[in-house]
C-alpha cells in the first residue's frame, strides 16, 4: 500500500490528560508500539473535605510508570514549552486533560495533537459530553479521536466507535465503559497515522450541541418535568456533581431513581402501594410519600421511588431510612417544582 503524506515514525509522544477516565489511555500507550516519553497534567489541586493537596490520577499513574510528568499552571507557559520541544514529540494524544491547548503548543509536535473526546462529535462538544448525551435522552454515544486545532472540539475527526447507552447508566458507568473502549481507539489511530492509513475528516457542519461543565447549580432536581426527565438528570449527574433536591430547607443528595407505575397515595408494610387514585391522577410534582420500605416523589407524569440519599453532612442512606429519620408528614414537598 502506498504511504500517504501522513505516513510518519509516530515514535515518540507526550500524554496530556488529567481525570481516572485518562488512565486507560496511558496505560494502553504504554503498553503500545509507541513510546511515551512525557506526561503532560493538571497541578496539584485541594480534594476531600480537609482540602488538601492531591495529584491526578494521571499523574499518579505516570510516576508508577516512571514517567516525566509535566505539571504547568498553564498549558501556554514558556517553560513547558520550551520543554516540549526538547522532548520533540511526533504527536501529542490528548484525553479530557482539562485546559484548552493553545496555538504556540498546537505546533510543537510534527504529527499535531491527537484528542480522545467521548462523544460521537459533532455531537457534545465541551467539557461534558457523557452527561449531557445521558440527561438528553440519547440511546447511543460513542467516542471520535480528532485533530485538535484553537477552536473548541472542532477539528478533523480520525476515528470513531459508538457505545449504547443503558437504560440504568449513569454518566460514571458509561464513561468508564468508553473510557475502556476509548483507550484501543487511541491507539489504533495512532497505529493508523503512522501507518499512513488514516486521513482526516473535517466535521459535518450539522448536528452541533454544546455539552459545558455540569455545575453544581445545574444538578439540582426539577420534580415539575417529566418523569424520564428526572431520571435521566439524576443519573447523568451521577456520580459528579451529584444531582440534589432541597427538603425543609436542606439539601439533599439524590442517587438514581427507578419510575413507578401507578400514584401512591400510602402504602403497605412492604412498601407497595396499596391505594391509587383515578387513573389519570398521579400526586403532585414534588410531593413526597413513604411507606416502611420506600420513598416515592411526584413528578409531572407520574412517581419515582428514591433510592440511595444522602442528607447534608451525612453519609448515603437507604431513602426509607432517611424518611423514617425525618418523619416526613402527609403533603410535605421537595422545595424543587
Amino acid at each position: 500500500m502506498r504511504r500517504s503524506a501522513w505516513a510518519a515514525d509516530l515514535v515518540r509522544l507526550v500524554f496530556a490528560g488529567t481525570p481516572e477516565a485518562a488512565v486507560p489511555s496511558l496505560d494502553a500507550l504504554s503498553g503500545s508500539s509507541h513510546e511515551v516519553v512525557a506526561v503532560l497534567t493538571r497541578p496539584d489541586a485541594p480534594a476531600g473535605r480537609g482540602r488538601s493537596l492531591s495529584a491526578s490520577p494521571v499523574k499518579e499513574r505516570a510516576l508508577e510508570l516512571g514517567l516525566e510528568v509535566l505539571t504547568p499552571a498553564r498549558p501556554g507557559d514558556p517553560q513547558l514549552l520550551g520543554r516540549l520541544r526538547e522532548l520533540a514529540p511526533d504527536a501529542c494524544p490528548v484525553v479530557a486533560y482539562g485546559a484548552l491547548i493553545p496555538s504556540s503548543a498546537l505546533s510543537i509536535p510534527a504529527y499535531g495533537w491527537v484528542n480522545l473526546h467521548f462523544s460521537l462529535l459533532p455531537a457534545w462538544r465541551g467539557a461534558a459530553p457523557v452527561q449531557h448525551a445521558i440527561m438528553a435522552g440519547d440511546e447511543v454515544t460513542g467516542a471520535t479521536t480528532f485533530l485538535l486545532e484553537p477552536g473548541l472540539d472542532t477539528g478533523p475527526i480520525l476515528g470513531v466507535m459508538t457505545e449504547v447507552i443503558k437504560p440504568t447508566d449513569t454518566s460514571g458507568d458509561l464513561l468508564v465503559r468508553l473510557a475502556q473502549a476509548g483507550a484501543g481507539l487511541l491507539v489504533a489511530t495512532l497505529d493508523a497515522l503512522e501507518a499512513g492509513d488514516l486521513h482526516p475528516v473535517a466535521q459535518p457542519a450539522e448536528g452541533v450541541s454544546l455539552a459545558p461543565k455540569i455545575r453544581v447549580s445545574d444538578a439540582r432536581v426539577s420534580w415539575g418535568t417529566p418523569a424520564w426527565v428526572v431520571d435521566r438528570h439524576i443519573r447523568g449527574c451521577t456520580p459528579e456533581p451529584g444531582a440534589w433536591t432541597t427538603f425543609r430547607g436542606e439539601r439533599l443528595k439524590l442517587h438514581p431513581v427507578t419510575s413507578a407505575p401507578v400514584a401512591l397515595v400510602n402504602g403497605n408494610e412492604n412498601g407497595a402501594p396499596s391505594a391509587v387514585v383515578a387513573q389519570g391522577a398521579v400526586i403532585a410534582p414534588g410531593e413526597v410519600a413513604a411507606t416502611k420500605r420506600a420513598v416515592w416523589v411526584g413528578t409531572a407524569s407520574g412517581t419515582v421511588q428514591l433510592g440511595t440519599v444522602q442528607p447534608h453532612g451525612k453519609k448515603p442512606m437507604p431513602a426509607a431510612d432517611w424518611a423514617r429519620g425525618v418523619r416526613i408528614e402527609p403533603g410535605e414537598k421537595f422545595a424543587d417544582v
